[in-house]
């Protein structure tokens, strides 16, 4: 599979209140554009914008960011942005999901990628990409699969097998212009809540060597406390032997 080529991202301004709530009705954000550096004009930023944002470049920074991070998020329109592991081949990413393997919802035709930056870990891209389940005993979903399993550190040998009968081999196809790159970043830092989940501490612990963190403090305070009241018990002794001493020689004189 090939991805389309992609066009040039275009720079826009600040959001106008009436587009920014008719973008967030509509679950997407206008690009805001980023700040020009101090002393840079509005010719060089323009240039340099648009050079970094070519289709060349895009295409470039896809490639690099697909291949050199195994991670990515689908953003699912009025769901949420979920992590995936992936790999990428042909301008294509393939998932895997099902019984054992990651947690994905039903994806529909049309979702959003975020791919992040493998030195900063921040977010990079934001693409628009199709979905296509693909189909076991398919020369589509054979390859895929074979990717996915040389690229799974712990596959085992009836990984195939195991995915053909229970789970869902996605092939995800980015497709237009970003909706964000470098240079055309959107306002928001994008932070969301943590998805609920079904995991809960529970009461029963395991035996720790020497105890738990919280558990040697509580006996090092005790033992504190029982070094400073058997002292106290010596400085009181000391002292009634030192006024006894004193009212025996003055008993004597």
């Amino acid at each position: 599979m090939t991805a389309q080529p992609a066009e040039p991202v275009a720079t826009a301004g600040p959001a106008v209140p009436g587009e920014a709530a008719g973008a967030a009705a509509a679950g997407t954000t206008s690009p805001a554009a980023a700040p020009p550096a101090p002393g840079a004009t509005s010719s060089t930023t323009s240039a340099s914008t648009s050079a970094t944002t070519s289709p060349a470049a895009v295409a470039a920074l896809l490639g690099e960011a697909m291949t050199k991070s195994g991670l990515l998020w689908i953003d699912v329109a009025g769901d949420r942005a979920w992590p995936a592991w992936h790999v990428w081949d042909d301008g294509a990413a393939y998932v895997v999901s099902g019984p054992g393997e990651q947690p994905l919802p039903w994806l529909p035709e049309e979702v959003r990628l975020i791919l992040r930056s493998k030195d900063t870990g921040g977010r990079l891209l934001t693409l628009r990409a199709h979905t296509h389940v693909l189909e076991p005993a398919t020369p589509e979903w054979d390859k895929a699969a074979e990717l996915l399993r040389a690229s799974r550190l712990n596959a085992v040998d009836d990984s195939l097998t195991r995915w053909a009968d229970g789970c869902t081999v996605t092939a995800l196809v980015p497709f237009d212009a970003p909706i964000e790159a470098p240079g055309a970043y959107a306002a928001g830092d994008a932070r969301s809540a943590p998805a609920r989940t079904a995991a809960t501490t529970t009461s029963w612990r395991p035996w720790h060597w020497r105890g738990r963190g919280e558990e040697k403090a509580a006996r090092k305070r005790a033992k504190a406390a029982e070094r400073a009241t058997r002292k106290a018990a010596r400085e009181r002794a000391k002292l009634r032997a030192k006024r006894q001493r004193r009212g025996g020689r003055r008993r004597s004189g």
